[in-house]
Formats: C-alpha cells, structure tokens, sequence
C-alpha cells in the first residue's frame, strides 16, 4: 500500500510537476515572442532612420558642399548614435552605405575648400555680404517700412551705407564726386555737319600782283648776291696789286676768325668768282690752296675754259683748327658795313 501509496503519490507530484513545468514553458515561449516582435520592429525603425539620412544627404547635396554649412556633421553625429543599436548585418549594410555617401560628400568638399583659396565663389561672397548687411530672412516682404524694420525688401534703410564705410578702409583712394547735374551722357554728341567753304578765286589783279612780288624778290636776292660777289672781288684784287708775286692763301683769304657763318658765306660768294673765271685757285709749293685774280685780259669765257670741280666741306671743328694752324687774328674779307666800307 505504502509502494501503491508512494507510487500514486509520485504519480500526483509527476503529474503536478508537468502542469507546472508546461505553464512555465509557455510563459518563456511568450516573453521570447514579445522580445522578438520588439526587436524587429526596433530593426525596421532603425532602417528607416538610416534610409532618411541617406536621402538626406542625397538630397541636400549642393548645400552640404557649402564651407559653411554644418549638416554633413550632423549627419555623421547622428549616424555615431544609432550605429551603438546596430547589431545584425542589414542595419550594418545601411551604415556602410551611408559612410559611402558621407565620404565621398567630405572628399568633394575638401577639394572645393582647397579650390576656393584660388578662385573666388560669388555666391559665397553674396551670402557674406547679405549677412553682414543685415539681411533680416525672418521679416515679412510686406512688412511696414515706417518701423525702421526693414525697407525696400528685407535689408534695413543703412545696409547699403554699412557695406560702403566697411569697403572705404579696403581702398586708398579720393572720395566720389557727386555732380549737381547728374551724371555724364555715354552717348557721344552729334556730329554737326560739316559746312563746305568756298574757296576764294584769284582775280587778274592778284595773278599780277604775286609774279611780280617774286620776281622783285629773286632779283633783290640776286643783286644782293653779286654786290657781294664783287665786293670780294675787289678785295682780291687789292690784296693782289699790293704784293703780286706773293700768293695769297685760300684759307686765309675766305677764313674769319670772328665768326663761323661769315666763312660760310665768304666760301659760298667765293665760289661764284671762280665759276665765272674771275679768280682761279692753284697749289702752291706746300701743296696748300693759294687763290688769285684773273687779269681782265686773261680772262676767257666760261665755256671755253676746262675746269675742275671739287667738293669742300667745313664744320666749326675743322674752322677753328684751321684758323689756329694759319695764326688768323684778323679776316681780309671785313663784313658788309663794316670799318673798311
């Protein structure tokens, strides 16, 4: 009985202990259930934060590569924060996609910042300026401009009055000129027409009158030159009659020691007794010019004589050497009105 007592006993505390152990088996099964229904859900939420921020950057692109813009590190901050609840490879998939992107996004960056050190991004500048203007984004375009707020948009009535004092201290230069009358026309003035004029016709009278004043002065000119032409010729002669066998030197007679111009002339007025065979020029024993009259008997027609040209040239260099190799203190040929005339 005791066996039959003790076996049905064990049979009871058997059966008891199934029960138990059977409800505790499925308590555990529901709480693993509950656990995991939790996770998957956690899972897909963390997928979509992590699709959302891959978009983010796909979409923000352009503004993200701005140097002043700060979301690309958001972006990774926040990426840092769920990568501590990625556990399986589907989310790690996601978080190395989006490194990726964020990579390739801060090279990009990297190179433009570099680039920017060389060229100069007008946009950037403009958003600067704007700043440093005061530009007001948050104001209303209809807004009152009698508060002082903003006027004429959404900068303030003294932004551009701001930029100008702080671009003065960049440039050394005057200060602007402002014209009561308002600024230059760029167009160019109208031509005005251009008024032919008659040209005056000579009459007969000045046709007359023209010739003849020319001629009046080609023949003073030409008196001119032979008064002088036989005013020299008169003072060879003289030198001549005074000591005939003595020859007299072409330098000496035609130099002036007083005045480079008046030997010149003297060369020049010389010249012209020598071409009309009143005087002829020859060598002397030191082989130096000498010149001398021609008698009045002697003399033969210039074209029945043979003659030889030649060519001299003299410069005040070579004037006064010569004047310093003869010892020539006085000229033999004295100016017009001088003492001797």
């Amino acid at each position: 009985m005791k066996r039959t007592g003790n076996r049905n006993s064990d049979q009871d505390a058997l059966q008891q202990n199934g029960t138990s152990d059977g409800s505790g088996g499925h308590e555990a099964d529901a709480d693993a259930w509950h656990v995991d229904s939790q996770s998957v859900s956690h899972r897909k939420l963390l997928r979509a934060r992590y699709r959302e921020l891959i978009s983010t950057v796909q979409q923000n692109r352009e503004e993200m590569l701005s140097p002043c813009d700060n979301k690309l590190t958001e972006v990774l901050d926040k990426a840092n924060m769920l990568f501590k609840e990625v556990h399986e490879a589907r989310e790690t998939v996601l978080d190395s996609q989006l490194l990726v992107v964020a990579s390739g996004l801060g090279k990009e960056k990297a190179n433009r910042m570099v680039s920017q050190g060389l060229s100069f991004d007008l946009s950037t500048f403009a958003q600067h300026a704007l700043s440093f203007m005061g530009l007001n984004r948050l104001a209303d375009e209809g807004s009152d401009a009698e508060d002082g707020a903003a006027t004429n948009g959404f900068l303030p009535q003294d932004a551009w009055h701001r930029l100008a004092s702080r671009a003065e201290s960049c440039f050394q230069s005057t200060p602007s000129f402002h014209s009561m009358y308002g600024l230059f026309q760029s167009e160019p003035p109208p031509l005005k027409p251009r008024i032919e004029r008659q040209r005056k016709v000579p009459t007969v009278e000045a046709k007359r009158i023209m010739p003849t004043e020319l001629k009046k002065m080609e023949e003073s000119n030409q008196e001119a030159t032979e008064k002088e032409v036989e005013r020299i010729l008169g003072y060879l002669r003289q030198y001549h009659r005074q000591d005939p066998t003595t020859p007299i030197s072409y330098y000496e007679f035609i130099l002036n020691p007083d005045s480079f111009s008046r030997t010149v002339e003297n060369i020049f007025h010389t010249s012209f007794l020598i071409r009309d065979g009143l005087a002829r020029m020859y060598l002397d024993d030191d082989m130096l010019p000498c010149i001398g009259p021609v008698e009045e008997d002697g003399a033969q027609p210039a074209e029945a004589t043979t003659r030889k040209q030649c060519v001299i040239s003299i410069n005040q260099k070579s004037w006064r050497e010569l004047r310093d190799a003869f010892d020539i203190t006085q000229p033999m040929i004295h100016p017009p009105n001088g003492p001797d005339e």
